[in-house]
Protein backbone atom coordinates (compact mmCIF):
# COMPACT_ATOMS: atom_id res chain seq x y z
CA UNK A 1 0.00 0.00 0.00
CA UNK A 2 2.74 2.06 0.39
CA UNK A 3 3.28 3.14 -3.41
CA UNK A 4 -0.62 4.06 -4.01
CA UNK A 5 -1.27 7.63 -4.18
CA UNK A 6 -4.74 9.21 -3.72
CA UNK A 7 -7.05 9.65 -6.90
CA UNK A 8 -9.94 11.27 -5.23
CA UNK A 9 -10.77 13.30 -2.68
CA UNK A 10 -13.46 15.65 -1.32
CA UNK A 11 -11.54 17.13 1.70
CA UNK A 12 -9.53 19.59 0.11
CA UNK A 13 -11.27 20.86 -2.77
CA UNK A 14 -9.06 21.45 -5.96
CA UNK A 15 -5.47 20.04 -5.74
CA UNK A 16 -2.18 21.03 -7.69
CA UNK A 17 -0.59 18.59 -10.29
CA UNK A 18 2.65 18.93 -9.10
CA UNK A 19 2.91 19.10 -5.36
CA UNK A 20 -0.49 17.55 -5.03
CA UNK A 21 -1.71 20.38 -2.49
CA UNK A 22 -4.80 22.36 -2.33
CA UNK A 23 -4.45 25.10 -4.62
CA UNK A 24 -5.25 27.61 -2.12
CA UNK A 25 -1.59 26.26 -0.71
CA UNK A 26 0.58 25.63 -3.86
CA UNK A 27 3.37 27.27 -4.27
CA UNK A 28 5.12 25.86 -7.16
CA UNK A 29 3.97 28.77 -9.59
CA UNK A 30 5.31 31.21 -6.82
CA UNK A 31 8.94 32.47 -7.09
CA UNK A 32 11.18 32.11 -4.02
CA UNK A 33 11.07 35.01 -1.67
CA UNK A 34 14.68 37.14 -1.76
CA UNK A 35 16.47 36.92 1.48
CA UNK A 36 16.05 40.68 2.45
CA UNK A 37 19.79 41.20 3.89
CA UNK A 38 21.00 44.11 5.40
CA UNK A 39 20.47 46.91 2.62
CA UNK A 40 24.14 47.26 2.07
CA UNK A 41 24.99 46.67 -1.85
CA UNK A 42 27.95 44.22 -2.33
CA UNK A 43 29.85 45.27 -5.70
CA UNK A 44 32.19 42.60 -7.27
CA UNK A 45 33.66 41.33 -9.91
CA UNK A 46 33.20 37.46 -11.30
CA UNK A 47 34.84 35.39 -13.93
CA UNK A 48 34.22 32.32 -13.34
CA UNK A 49 31.46 29.98 -15.21
CA UNK A 50 31.45 32.79 -17.95
CA UNK A 51 33.80 31.77 -21.02
CA UNK A 52 36.79 34.29 -18.87
CA UNK A 53 34.37 37.29 -19.43
CA UNK A 54 34.46 39.83 -16.61
CA UNK A 55 31.32 40.97 -15.16
CA UNK A 56 30.67 43.33 -12.08
CA UNK A 57 27.99 41.97 -9.85
CA UNK A 58 25.81 44.28 -7.51
CA UNK A 59 23.54 42.32 -4.59
CA UNK A 60 22.16 42.68 -1.26
CA UNK A 61 19.89 46.16 -2.51
CA UNK A 62 16.21 46.41 -0.69
CA UNK A 63 14.60 46.93 -3.87
CA UNK A 64 11.66 45.43 -5.72
CA UNK A 65 11.96 43.42 -9.27
CA UNK A 66 10.92 46.47 -11.29
CA UNK A 67 13.43 49.17 -9.03
CA UNK A 68 16.18 46.91 -9.56
CA UNK A 69 15.32 46.49 -13.35
CA UNK A 70 15.70 50.41 -13.65
CA UNK A 71 18.40 50.86 -11.58
CA UNK A 72 20.56 48.02 -13.41
CA UNK A 73 19.62 49.99 -16.73
CA UNK A 74 20.44 53.59 -15.30
CA UNK A 75 24.09 51.52 -13.94
CA UNK A 76 24.50 49.88 -17.53
CA UNK A 77 24.23 53.63 -18.95
CA UNK A 78 26.59 54.95 -16.31
CA UNK A 79 28.89 52.09 -17.36
CA UNK A 80 28.75 52.26 -21.22
CA UNK A 81 27.54 48.85 -20.99
CA UNK A 82 25.58 46.03 -21.18
CA UNK A 83 24.34 43.30 -18.39
CA UNK A 84 20.67 42.09 -16.96
CA UNK A 85 18.76 42.28 -13.29
CA UNK A 86 17.79 38.90 -12.40
CA UNK A 87 17.58 37.39 -9.62
CA UNK A 88 17.65 40.32 -7.11
CA UNK A 89 21.42 40.74 -8.54
CA UNK A 90 22.76 43.17 -11.44
CA UNK A 91 24.94 42.15 -13.50
CA UNK A 92 27.39 44.65 -15.50
CA UNK A 93 29.34 43.07 -18.39
CA UNK A 94 32.90 44.42 -18.24
CA UNK A 95 35.33 45.32 -15.09
CA UNK A 96 33.27 48.30 -13.26
CA UNK A 97 33.36 47.55 -10.20
CA UNK A 98 34.67 50.68 -8.92
CA UNK A 99 32.26 52.77 -10.97
CA UNK A 100 29.52 51.20 -9.97
CA UNK A 101 30.35 51.60 -6.26
CA UNK A 102 31.19 55.55 -6.66
CA UNK A 103 27.90 55.69 -8.16
CA UNK A 104 25.44 53.73 -6.02
CA UNK A 105 26.88 55.90 -2.93
CA UNK A 106 26.66 59.17 -5.07
CA UNK A 107 22.94 57.95 -5.89
CA UNK A 108 22.35 57.79 -1.93
CA UNK A 109 22.54 54.03 -1.97
CA UNK A 110 25.10 52.21 1.13
CA UNK A 111 27.57 50.32 -0.98
CA UNK A 112 30.83 48.60 -0.78
CA UNK A 113 33.32 46.67 -2.07
CA UNK A 114 33.16 42.87 -1.58
CA UNK A 115 35.91 39.94 -3.11
CA UNK A 116 39.34 40.54 -4.52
Amino acid sequence: MSHSRLVYSTDVGRTCPQCRAALAACRCGQPAARPAGDGIARVWRESKGRGGKTVTLVKGLPLDDAALQALGKQLRSACGSGGTAKGGVIEIQGDHAERVTAWLIAQGHPAKRAGG
